[in-house]
């Protein structure tokens, strides 16, 4: 097998010191793992790589390790989008590593000798149109957050550190009440207007959300989390909970969510309506999200006390 490791290097400053230190430790495995570093040039850029190395070698097993966040490994699961001789696997040092925390965090990611042994697994991924994504597809407040940050990211005061902050309170005045009809399955589950939806396949979105609590990355169906208008009071008692992930659980937000799990969701809003695609923003108003059920193989280490049983489990020599 060889495992190949992509990093984008305009991630920032973070992730090129996580991979330059990811490489000497990678160093210790010359001559018993055949491994390389793959640095990419543009957007587009990993997807281009990934797709044109498993077809220029389809009889060699290939594990690619998407060294980054969401969106490098949004990036590396296009590319493998009907490849049958390859995986995929992340090193989580990007700014957003919310796929990571359906298994339970960064760091048995960040456990190098368990990643490099990692047993593959298949996983579904969304299709929207020509576009996929690995963890989330989601709009309404959400969109507008990610738009004020985009504005005001650079900028001194209001942008870096505080562009995410600066998001959510531009938000609280201009994304509490959405026009968007959702469909699941057929199903119409809100009455045109909404506060925000979720379309998960994994478990967390915005860094720290748990969303779609119950969600199961291979079982063929995406979990729908709508959330009807509310008031700013409300919002407030509901974010805790939503960010918790006990939002499904709790009777007095019954009746202001629609929770479905399906295989097709259908979204119509007014035109200038945008969704986020892993956290990259989408400008579109008619939608449909299918899930295509085992499209990636995906490499989970196992944890160090899963890795300890194995152990104990083996034949010992009498």
């Amino acid at each position: 097998m060889k495992h190949i490791f992509i990093h984008n290097p305009a991630a920032g400053k973070d992730s090129n010191t996580a991979v330059a230190a990811l490489q000497q430790q990678m160093a210790a495995y010359d001559g018993q793992l055949t491994y390389e570093f793959y640095s990419t040039v543009a957007p587009g850029d990993a997807t281009t790589y990934v797709r044109a190395r498993c077809e220029a070698e389809p009889e060699e097993a290939l594990r690619f390790y998407a060294c980054g966040g969401d969106g490098t490994a949004n990036e590396v699961m296009h590319g493998l989008i009907g490849q049958k001789n390859a995986s995929m696997t992340i090193y989580p040092c990007g700014s957003g590593n919310d796929y990571v925390k359906y298994y339970g965090g960064a760091e048995r990611f960040l456990d190098l000798e368990a990643l490099l042994n990692a047993t593959e697994t298949p996983v579904d991924v969304m299709q929207v149109g020509d576009r996929y994504a690995l963890n989330v597809t989601h709009f309404g407040f959400d969109t507008a957050v990610t738009r004020t940050m985009i504005k005001v990211r650079k900028k001194k005061l209001i942008g870096g550190r505080n562009a995410y902050t600066a998001g959510i309170v531009t938000a609280l005045f201009t994304g509490m009440k959405n026009e968007c009809t959702v469909w699941v399955d057929g199903e119409q589950i809100n009455d045109g207007k909404m506060l925000l939806c979720t379309i998960a396949n994994g478990s967390h979105v915005g860094g720290a959300y748990r969303c779609a609590p119950h969600s199961l990355n291979d079982d063929g169906l995406l979990e729908v989390c709508l959330v009807h208008p509310v008031s700013h009071i409300t919002f407030l008692k509901l974010i805790k909970k939503y960010k918790e992930g006990v939002h499904l659980d709790d009777p007095r937000f019954k009746n202001l969510i629609a929770y479905r799990r399906g295989k097709s969701i259908r979204v119509s809003a007014p035109e200038g309506f945008a969704y986020l695609l892993d956290g990259e923003i989408v400008e579109q108003n008619e939608f449909t999200v299918n899930v295509l059920q085992h499209a990636v193989r995906f490499a989970v280490p196992a944890v160090k006390a899963e890795a300890a049983e194995a152990d104990e489990k083996e034949p010992q020599p009498v």
